[in-house]
Formats: C-alpha cells, sequence, structure tokens
C-alpha cells in the first residue's frame, strides 16, 4: 500500500504546472486579439481615410475653418475670401500647418500639421469646388530632374533677395520673414510660386513658366541633397555671419597669440 501510495503522490502534477499553462494560454489568446483589433483598427481607417468625399470636406471646413473665412468662403473680418485660391493653396497652408491659424500676427509661422493629408485633400476639393483656382501640377514639374544650373541663376534673380542665396531664409520688415527653404518639399515649392502666400509675389506663368519653375525647384533639391562643399555653413546667412565668426575667432585668436608672444619675449 505505501508503494502505490508512493507512485499516486509521485505521479501528482505541481499547482504550479496548472497556472503556467493558464497563463500561457491567457497570453496567447491575449496576442491573437490584439493582433486581430490592430488589423482591424487600420482597415477601417484605411476605409475612412479612402472615402473622404467634397462632402467630408465641407463638414471639416464648417467646423475648422468658417469661423474666420465664413460659411460662403466669403471671408470674415478675422480671414481672407477664399474664392480664386484653390485647392493648391489650401494644401500649401494647411499641409505646413500655417492654417488654421492660432493667433493674428505678422505673418503666419510654419508649425505642426493639425490634418491627415486626406482631410486636407477633401478640404481642398471642396473649396476648389466651390471657388475654383490654381490646382496641383503634373508630376514631372516636380521630380528634380531639370536643368540645375538655370534654376539657380532664375532663383538667385527672383528668390534670393528675399530667401537668401543658398535658401536659408531672412528677415523682412514688420516683423515678417522669408521661411528656409531647405525641408520644404517641392510641392509647397510650386504652390509657394503659383499662390503667392502671405509675403511672396505671384510668379505666373508669363512671369516664370512652367519649365523655369521646374528648373527652380531643381535646384533647391539639389541644395537639400548637398551638404556646403565649402565647410562650415555657418547658417548660410552670407556675410553677417562670417564676419562675427572672423572677427571672434580670427582676430580673437592674433590677439592670443600676440600675447602669448608678448609674455615669452619678457
Amino acid at each position: 500500500m505505501a508503494r502505490d501510495t508512493s507512485r499516486r503522490s509521485s505521479g501528482r502534477r505541481s499547482p504550479w504546472a496548472a497556472a503556467a499553462l493558464i497563463g500561457i494560454g491567457l497570453l496567447i489568446t491575449g496576442g491573437v486579439y490584439a493582433g486581430a483589433s490592430a488589423a482591424m483598427a487600420a482597415t477601417d481607417e484605411t476605409t475612412v481615410a479612402s472615402t473622404l468625399t467634397v462632402e467630408d470636406g465641407q463638414k471639416l471646413f464648417q467646423a475648422n475653418c468658417a469661423t474666420c473665412h465664413g460659411l460662403d468662403l466669403q471671408g470674415t473680418p478675422d480671414g481672407p475670401s477664399l474664392y480664386g485660391v484653390g485647392e493648391l493653396a489650401v494644401h500649401f497652408q494647411m499641409s505646413t500647418g500655417r492654417m488654421p491659424l492660432q493667433a493674428q500676427g505678422p505673418q503666419a509661422p510654419q508649425k505642426p500639421v493639425q490634418f491627415t493629408d486626406e482631410q486636407i485633400v477633401a478640404i481642398g476639393e471642396y473649396i476648389q469646388s466651390v471657388a475654383p483656382g490654381p490646382s496641383f501640377p503634373s508630376e514631372e514639374i516636380l521630380d528634380g530632374e531639370g536643368d540645375e544650373s538655370q534654376g539657380g541663376e532664375l532663383f538667385r534673380i527672383n528668390c534670393a533677395m528675399c530667401h537668401n542665396v543658398a535658401g536659408a531664409g531672412g528677415a523682412l520688415t514688420e516683423g515678417k520673414y522669408a521661411p528656409a527653404l531647405h525641408t520644404t518639399t517641392p510641392l509647397n515649392m510650386y504652390a509657394a510660386m503659383v499662390t503667392g502666400p502671405q509675403n511672396m509675389p505671384v510668379f505666373n506663368d508669363m512671369t516664370l513658366t512652367t519649365e523655369e519653375k521646374r528648373d527652380i525647384i531643381t535646384y533647391l533639391l539639389y541644395l537639400q541633397d548637398n551638404e556646403s562643399a565649402g565647410g562650415f555653413s555657418l547658417g548660410s546667412l552670407g556675410p553677417v555671419s562670417e564676419g562675427l565668426f572672423i572677427w571672434i575667432f580670427g582676430i580673437g585668436s592674433l590677439i592670443a597669440i600676440t600675447v602669448w608672444i608678448t609674455a615669452k619675449s619678457n
């Protein structure tokens, strides 16, 4: 009897084994459920994003933009009319976070984007349907395959006085400024030339042809992809920063050497 009892006792499972099996089962079940939920959420999000219509754009506009621009797009004392701006201007202003505007000022600053790409497109399509204006260009204009040399010359003639010859931006009057172009997308480069946002003039096809705009975009993309060949760019702000650097470090070094030589001679 004692021998049989020891056999039965040795064959019993530990209570920890049952707990481990339950834990493993819960982990597997939870992992499968989480994966399925994530997949369903991604599918739902894609479906919603891909089914945004002009009516959806109208609702988004009424909820987020009409306070300043008016329900009829004709503007209010707090915002200009949107007639004639077109979907291209809408994309530029919203994809850079300039709109919606947080506070009135000399100019709208670039800030984090508040809408998805699909929502921005839907709002732009709604405005385009009510008050047509400039639309998106062909992909060829934005491909960066134009003439870099010609684009650089056109940029220096038409744009460098505000944006700096290296596209580093610069100060204007009354607290305004020309932004740096080092992270600007080709589409927004084109949109800025065509729509003339804020302080920038409009460069229509009589001022700059479509091919010339393509060349300028190609030049700016070249600047973005290539570091300064001369070493430190010093912000690419021109003779002011370069002169300050020379004054502080160059003249400072000469003074230090002069003091050292004088001390050694004494």
